[in-house]
């Protein structure tokens, strides 16, 4: 599934082509996304695009005539191409800009969405509303972690990955990061102290901008916008590396699971 940084490479990759365009035309093929594609979203015909914004993993289309809230879902893509580009199985929803070219969104397993919003969204809309600080940002500090994780039992791993704690540390960040910080994902999120924070903080923040900076991870479906792989896969240390032996220690990995989610850490590097 896409994490933060895929989607912010999306974001990155199309804003350019989107910004200042006119949608000359909004085309549904296949409205069974995660949620019906809503009728409203034809409203945005003959809008001006005038930014590409990123909430957590969602995209959202500001215009003239109000917002599209764009998902990714577990397979979904978002390509920049010419409009006279041959429809293939999956494409599900086209903007058709004044450029000539188009916004083509396809999903081979409609978990993604698309939605449409007159106000703009992260205030108000039940999908946003409650979501926590972004992670690249100033509000997500030393403070503000360690304060939210007082009397947490839940282990450290779902913490960070609870989107209403911080967004967008997926699960190959969180692995990833807590093996940096030296910090076991098992351990209770209330029972880690400030100075551990500390370190975790700065890690999640570098781990996440280097991603971005790589592209993203390619692990199955992701692609960036113009179809190339991310390269961040290449700097994995721990995720989906069970069993095999730590790059610091030469121990051996441990794989467990934690809320669902498979983790993978080193039991001599991460106390």
């Amino acid at each position: 599934m896409p994490e933060l940084p895929e989607v912010e490479v999306s974001r990155r990759g199309i804003a350019p082509h989107l910004e200042s365009q006119v949608i000359k035309q909004v085309i549904v093929r296949d409205a069974r996304l995660r949620w019906p594609v809503p009728e409203t979203l034809q409203q945005l015909t003959g809008a001006t695009i005038t930014q590409v914004e990123r909430r957590a993993k969602y995209l959202i289309i500001h215009t003239t005539q109000g917002y599209a809230i764009v998902h990714l879902g577990m397979s979904g893509k978002v390509r920049v191409i010419p409009t006279d580009t041959i429809v293939v199985k999956h494409d599900h929803v086209d903007l058709e800009l004044g450029s000539g070219w188009s916004l083509r969104f396809n999903d081979p397993r409609r978990f993604g969405c698309w939605l449409f919003s007159e106000e703009h969204p992260s205030l108000d809309h039940p999908l946003l509303r409650e979501l926590g600080p972004e992670p690249l940002t100033d509000d997500f500090h030393l403070d503000y972690l360690f304060n939210a994780s007082r009397g947490r039992s839940q282990s450290v791993k779902t913490f960070i990955m609870d989107n209403h704690v911080v967004v967008g540390v997926g699960n190959i960040y969180a692995n990833e990061s807590l093996f940096k910080a030296g910090i076991n994902p098992k351990r209770a999120a209330g029972r880690i102290s400030k100075a551990r924070y500390a370190k975790l903080v700065p890690i999640i923040k570098q781990t996440l901008a280097r991603a971005i900076e790589q592209g993203g991870t390619t692990l199955q479906d992701f692609t960036q916008a113009d179809g190339q792989p991310g390269y961040f896969k290449q700097e994995l240390m721990v995720y989906g590396r069970g069993g095999k032996l730590c790059m610091q220690c030469s121990g051996r990995l441990k794989e467990i699971r934690l809320g669902q989610r498979s983790t993978v850490y080193c039991p001599s590097c991460q106390r």
